[in-house]
C-alpha cells in the first residue's frame, strides 16, 4: 500500500478548477485566479510539497499484511460501530488486531 505522495486535486466546492493552480503550487492561494475562491486562505497557508512522513509512514504499513478500509462519504452510518465490532470479532479469533478511527476532511 502506498500512500500517494503528491496530491494535486483540486479543490471540490471550485467552480472553475480548470483555473485553478492547485494545492501543490506555489501560487496556491494568492495566482490571480485564486480571487474570489472559498479556499484561497486555506491553499495559501498549506505546506507546499509532499507530507516528508510518507516514507515513514509507507514503511510502517508496509509491514501490515493485511488492512481493512471502513469507508462512507456520509457521517451517522455506523463506521466506527462496525470497525469496533469486526475488530472484537477478528480479535476472538486469536488474529491480533489493531484500530484507528480518524476522520478525514
Amino acid at each position: 500500500m502506498d500512500i500517494d505522495t503528491e496530491s494535486n486535486a483540486k479543490p471540490k466546492n471550485v467552480e472553475d478548477d480548470r483555473s485553478c493552480v492547485g494545492p501543490q503550487s506555489e501560487q496556491a492561494g494568492i495566482a490571480d485566479s485564486c480571487k474570489g475562491c472559498p479556499n484561497a486562505a486555506i491553499c495559501a497557508s498549506a505546506p507546499k510539497g509532499p507530507d516528508p512522513d510518507l516514507p515513514v509512514m509507507n514503511d510502517r504499513l508496509g509491514q501490515i499484511r493485511h488492512k481493512i478500509l471502513v469507508l462512507s462519504g456520509k457521517g451517522g452510518v455506523g463506521k466506527s460501530t462496525m470497525t469496533k465490532e469486526l475488530g472484537f470479532t477478528l480479535g476472538r479469533r486469536g488474529l491480533t488486531t489493531g484500530l484507528m478511527d480518524t476522520d478525514i476532511c
